[in-house]
């Protein structure tokens, strides 16, 4: 199948693209190559690349395109909120725009990757489904995933078909690294200073998924069409819905380190909610990676070793 992934030069899309590739499936990529040179590891570059930004984009683009895969945006809260104007014209106009000039190019199958941050403070305890929780976005990154996620909706047609993700906050090593989320972050703060500091009284829940995991969801939604299409699906590990502070204790195990609670501090993330990913599960999909593995593979990448940590997944 011949695919279009937007963000193809990013933190997920540099993983994504050999997992594509090496199922058979013909890659085209668009991106703004800001990150392009931002590399810890050798990646793919056999297959098309486009650099355009994708408020830009034009029908040209989607000549031959069966699927397209959406990855391409502003990523995260702090950029969201620099200039929220701004997000909505990348994050919800762009997404737009792609969407309805591939509905118009007959491309049939449409992944957006949308996210788990549309459900913001959660008022309970229980696990968040798709369809009947509620949505409380507090940031303009949220914001801009739920609203395109139900413009999405309104166009999709028997020719053109939309499936959303909601995965949970990633972690993992890729070729172009984000030290920005909160699990890398965290161990990078043991590797470096040997001291987690959590910006909070670290109850917040914060669900995690390895970024393997969630490329291999959006390779089993493009292989198992037939089942995801017209769906919504939270992305994500349900044993690894974790408390900001059990993420930090499994990190200590691995990397010996102080948590230090720093209660006083005002953390701007108020992002608090438990999910489950039990509907694309019953679907035959299963996240593999689990918290210690992923910690070792990110610290390997810390120490600068060239390991082929996704060539066999």
């Amino acid at each position: 199948m011949n695919i279009l992934v937007t963000g193809n030069l990013g933190y997920i899309g540099s993983v994504l693209v050999p997992l594509l590739q090496n199922k058979g499936h013909q890659v085209t990529g668009l991106d703004s190559g800001y990150f392009e040179d931002c590399l810890l590891s050798p990646v793919s570059e056999n297959f098309k690349q486009i650099t355009k930004d994708i408020r830009d984009v034009e029908s040209g683009v989607l000549d031959g395109v069966e699927a397209v895969i959406h990855l391409a945006g502003l990523s995260n809260d702090p950029l969201g909120e620099l200039a929220p104007g701004l997000t909505e014209e990348i994050n919800f106009d762009g997404a737009m725009k792609l969407a309805s000039l591939s509905k118009e190019a007959g491309v049939k199958r449409f992944i957006y990757s949308s996210s788990q941050s549309m459900y913001g403070v959660s008022d309970t305890d229980e696990e968040l489904d798709e369809d009947l929780s509620n949505k409380n976005p507090v940031t303009a990154y949220a914001v801009t995933k739920w609203n395109a996620e139900l413009q999405l909706n309104k166009l999709q047609s028997d020719s053109f078909l939309v499936c959303s993700f909601r995965p949970s906050t990633v972690f993992g090593v890729s070729p172009r690294l984000r030290c920005d989320i909160v699990f890398n972050n965290l161990v990078a703060c043991a590797y470096t200073t040997n001291k987690i500091e959590i910006k909070s009284d670290g109850t917040p829940w914060r669900p995690v998924v390895h970024i393997q995991d969630v490329c291999a969801a959006f390779r089993f939604v493009v292989d198992n069409w037939a089942e995801c299409k017209d769906q919504v699906f939270n992305v994500g590990n349900d044993a690894l819905n974790c408390t900001k502070m059990e993420l930090a204790k499994q990190i200590a195990e691995v990397i010996p380190c102080e948590i230090y609670v720093n209660e006083n501090f005002k953390d701007p993330d108020k992002r608090d909610y438990i999910v489950s990913s039990q509907k694309i599960y019953d679907l035959g999909f299963e996240c593999k990676i689990d918290l210690k593995t992923g910690i070792k593979q990110v610290q390997s990448a810390y120490d600068i070793l060239d390991e082929p940590w996704y060539a066999n997944y």
